[in-house]
């Protein structure tokens, strides 16, 4: 029986409203200047460079942390505190290890169960790109070879300031401050916008608020703890946003039959997930 075609024409609608969202290229050449990448991957990278050169020209950390120091007295008394230390820094890591093996369960449950079927591909996107940016930060952390801020004869500690590409003096231990790895517990979670981009769109602003809450709050606790400077944590913050983007890309390639969430079929009248499991 045929539809009429005011009916068809909003549930084709629906769908183009949902795909409006999703990359629109496949080659790997289109893909990367696509006005998707252009607004998501390259934009916000060239932004945040931009801000973090700026910061760094005008010796703002420095700045800030002088700030923050004098403020507590000239040493780093929030650093054994329990609202910073205990709370936010030991409570917060686990809660966001916590919250990974529940995504990692999710995905194990929508593998076997058809009605979740939809969610397999976001699902695996996000249990990916959190890894991926906190691993990102890990890995540059280990050879970095940046010191903290408590660690300097500035703010009390042995150690003179050694910047992220001067030679570090023969017989002074590694710094391992840089960039920020408890905020990357937070701002991998930026994540969130595009798993939700591809399966609520409505609410992929929730999702980045999500993840640049919790980013701020582990990085400034840490600041606030003289763990890290706050261009650490725009690092940190630029390393997981440009991870997400680039797995979003790939995981996300714009064919209609990998978008990853439930459309209404025009010719069916029914809702069918259009997203292939992983």
């Amino acid at each position: 029986m045929k539809q009429p075609s005011s009916n068809r024409n909003k549930m084709q609608g629906g769908g183009l409203r949902l795909r409006r969202f999703i990359p629109t290229s496949t080659s790997s050449g289109d893909l990367l200047f696509s006005p998707f990448a252009r607004a998501h991957l390259w934009w916000p990278l060239l932004g945040m460079s931009l801000i973090i050169a700026i910061w760094g020209a005008a010796g703002a950390d420095f700045w800030l942390a002088d700030h923050i120091y004098a403020w507590q007295g000239g040493s780093w008394s929030l650093k054994k505190a329990f609202l910073t230390e205990d709370v936010i820094h030991v409570a917060g890591r686990n809660l966001s290890a916590m919250a990974w093996l529940g995504l990692l369960i999710s995905y194990a449950i929508a593998r076997y169960r058809d009605g979740w079927s939809h969610y397999r591909r976001p699902l695996a996107y996000l249990l990916l790109a959190t890894v991926t940016g906190s691993l990102l930060v890990a890995w540059i952390k280990s050879w970095s070879n940046v010191d903290c801020p408590w660690d300097l004869i500035r703010y009390g500690g042995e150690r003179p300031y050694i910047d992220l590409f001067s030679l570090r003096p023969i017989g002074l231990s590694r710094g391992r401050c840089f960039p920020s790895g408890h905020a990357s517990g937070g701002y991998a979670w930026l994540a969130l916008y595009f798993f939700l981009l591809a399966t609520r769109p409505s609410w992929r602003w929730w999702g980045l608020a999500a993840g640049l809450g919790l980013g701020l709050t582990f990085g400034i606790s840490q600041q606030l703890r003289g763990a890290h400077f706050l261009s650490h944590d725009l690092w940190t913050a630029t390393i997981c946003w440009v991870a997400s983007a680039a797995l979003s890309l790939g995981l996300w390639p714009a064919r209609k039959d990998v978008v990853p969430a439930p459309v209404t079929s025009p010719d069916l009248g029914r809702t069918r997930p259009l997203g292939r499991a992983i």
